[in-house]
């Protein structure tokens, strides 16, 4: 029995697919999968039923599958471990980031990351809320940017900062004219939202949860805060944007942000990892430069 045995047997069983696995571990399908007929005649059981599709693994796959696990979690730390006593910052990092982050945050400290963290393979996959939790469940993610709250029991999450709504109103719409605006002034039937999935779609819909229960004619949905912004500059509607997308209006299209007047009218900002996650280090400094670059802001 071997670490690759394992590893394999554990991409398959995460991926439910031979093919997809062996591109995951950088090697051919047949060699693949004999590592993990090797391991089944070793055990002296079937681990994957190969005639379900997806793949799964079998009762005796499952009880492995728990050990594999923990095993590969023991194996890692050792190696995290001594790079930490090194003094050494190296590793690959699986990082996801929603499309409510992605665009505004990581040009901010990515570049600056990978030029100080250069043994470090940093790879970056824009995804929405719940196909990083799913990634992060089946172990295709080490860590994810997303807004706090918004992840399930699995993973562990650490708030990193506070990131304002702002109202983005069009000049044809009747609230241009105000400095402020309340929630209950905006007219739901003049609303654009983030479609299905967008975890701040759901969070307007709580900010705006005094009248959720009410009928809503949302006029576009989108998935993409630009797309909507573009949308309200040519009709008479509003949207509700976080200040990280803010901060890039043009100074021509600055008086449409209004503040809102009161109210918990803000989004967390968190990194978040699973509860068996051995990249300490690696996770660390990723905090570390997205903080220094929001402090410099």
């Amino acid at each position: 029995m071997t670490i690759v045995q394992l590893e394999y047997f554990l991409a398959v069983a995460n991926c439910g697919n031979f093919s997809i696995a062996a591109e995951q571990c950088f090697v051919t399908q047949p060699s693949l999968s004999m590592q993990i007929k090797n391991l089944e005649e070793e055990l002296g059981v079937i681990l994957l039923d190969r005639t379900r599709k997806p793949v799964v693994p079998t009762e005796a796959g499952i009880v492995v599958l728990e050990n594999v696990r923990e095993t590969l979690k023991a194996y890692n730390y050792i190696k995290e471990s001594v790079s930490s006593l090194k003094g050494e910052i190296s590793g690959v990092l699986r990082l996801g980031v929603i499309p409510t982050i992605a665009p505004y945050l990581l040009h901010r400290f990515v570049p600056a990351f990978v030029k100080k963290y250069d043994k470090v393979d940093l790879q970056i996959k824009e995804m929405i809320t719940p196909d990083i939790m799913k990634a992060l469940e089946m172990d295709r993610l080490d860590a994810a940017i997303i807004a706090g709250g918004t992840c399930t029991g699995t993973v562990s999450e650490e708030e990193l900062f506070d990131d304002k709504f702002y109202a983005y109103v069009s000049p044809m719409n009747k609230l241009y004219v105000r400095t402020t605006v309340r929630v209950e002034d905006i007219d739901e039937d003049k609303l654009m939202l983030l479609s299905d999935g967008h975890c701040l779609r759901d969070q307007i819909l709580e900010l705006c949860q005094t009248r959720r229960d009410s009928h809503c004619n949302t006029l576009f949905e989108s998935g993409s805060l630009d797309t909507l912004m573009r949308l309200v500059d040519n009709t008479d509607s509003v949207t509700i944007i976080p200040e990280m997308a803010a901060m890039h209006i043009p100074e021509d299209r600055k008086m449409q942000l209004k503040p809102f007047a009161k109210g918990a009218t803000s989004r967390k900002i968190a990194v978040v990892v699973r509860r068996t996650y051995v990249k300490y280090s690696l996770v660390e400094v990723l905090k570390k430069e997205i903080l220094k670059c929001i402090g410099s802001l």
